[in-house]
């Protein structure tokens, strides 16, 4: 099978807005059927940037598990996180926790550092009543429709992204590095270009400075890869962002991102980012059994309000470094 093309192997379809679909059947054995079709479906998502599939039934994290260590070349444990994740081990891992009744806004998955996943594994077990889709977007389009006076700007200057890590809000930072050794979290950050200051109240803040814009590792194709909108304080909504700002102040909150010379980024700039990235959203509400595959350099994700139980697992596969990727600016702590 890995002597035909994919798209003549996959009967893949595909709507206006909606992100390209397979529709199978793996008679009862998901792991067998996505390991016979290993090559074209990643084959497929090289080229395209995503891929639905649907029809494979998957039941269970251990069903699920099983089907990732298929496709991925190797799954990655999540360090840096933004918000806390249940792990199922080996690499598996719950969405992140984040408010149902509050979108995720386009973002490439830890594109604030310096070791990231090339490909996004994700798995519905049970999909919500209502929302709750897991939408795409392709970065090269996305660069093509911004201006190119405020490209040119992160591409000199890049994105800062500002933390603070407390065990109220947030992320706390034993669960973003895996440690409570500051020892080791100190040494985390100085070999990854990260500023860090601990606070009196024992909580943490760091700065660390990144390209806003890269090539690609395979095809060298220019891409908007970075975490700029999602997690920017003006994307927060307005009334928690209110209450966050009148508890923390406006340099504790949990997480913000600012030009790479550290100027604030006004309102209006988020407002046009996550306009461009709806105007290219491909969408489409998830079933249980569904398998999603996305090239996370390619291709931006989100993840959309809902209501109702929706249990989707993740895995961050196939790592790639950022020095792989002809980043704009050069690596060091603000």
């Amino acid at each position: 099978m890995s002597s035909s093309s994919p798209a003549s192997l996959l009967d893949v379809a595909q709507r206006p807005g909606t992100p390209p679909m397979l529709r199978t059947e793996a008679t009862g054995d998901a792991p067998s059927w996505v390991a016979e079709h290993r090559d074209a479906l990643r084959a497929f998502v090289a080229e395209h940037g995503s891929l639905l599939v649907r029809g494979l039934g998957l039941r269970d994290a251990a069903e699920v598990g099983a089907v990732f260590q298929r496709l991925a070349r190797g799954l990655m444990t999540e360090k840096e996180a933004f918000a806390a994740r249940r792990s199922y081990g080996d690499g598996v891992y719950s969405s992140s926790t984040w408010p149902s009744n509050q979108p995720m806004c386009m973002h490439h998955e830890l594109s604030y550092t310096l070791e990231f996943p090339g490909l996004m594994l994700f798995a519905c077990l049970s999909a919500p009543t209502d929302g709750g889709a897991t939408g795409v977007a392709d970065s090269a389009a996305v660069l093509d429709a911004l201006p190119p006076e405020l490209v040119g700007r992160f591409e000199r200057e890049g994105w800062l992204l500002a933390r603070t890590y407390s065990d109220e809000i947030g992320a706390s930072y034993a669960e973003a590095f895996g440690t409570e050794d500051r020892r080791a979290i100190e040494s985390y950050c100085r070999a990854n270009a990260i500023a860090f200051e601990w606070q009196p109240d024992d909580g943490l803040r760091t700065r660390q400075r990144r390209s806003a814009v890269v090539h690609h590792p395979v095809t060298g194709r220019r891409s908007w890869f970075n975490q700029i909108a999602f997690l920017n304080e003006w994307t927060i909504d307005p009334e928690v962002r209110e209450y966050l700002v009148d508890v923390y102040g406006a340099d504790g909150l949990p997480f913000t991102t600012r030009f790479g010379n550290g100027d604030p980024i006004g309102e209006d700039v988020v407002q046009l980012l996550n306009k461009v990235y709806e105007d290219h959203t491909a969408r489409e509400p998830w079933r249980a059994g569904d398998l999603m595959l996305v090239d996370n350099v390619r291709a931006a994700h989100s993840r959309e309000a809902f209501s109702g139980p929706r249990e989707v697992l993740v895995a961050m596969a196939d790592p790639v470094r950022l020095a792989d990727c002809s980043p704009t600016i050069e690596l060091s702590s603000p």
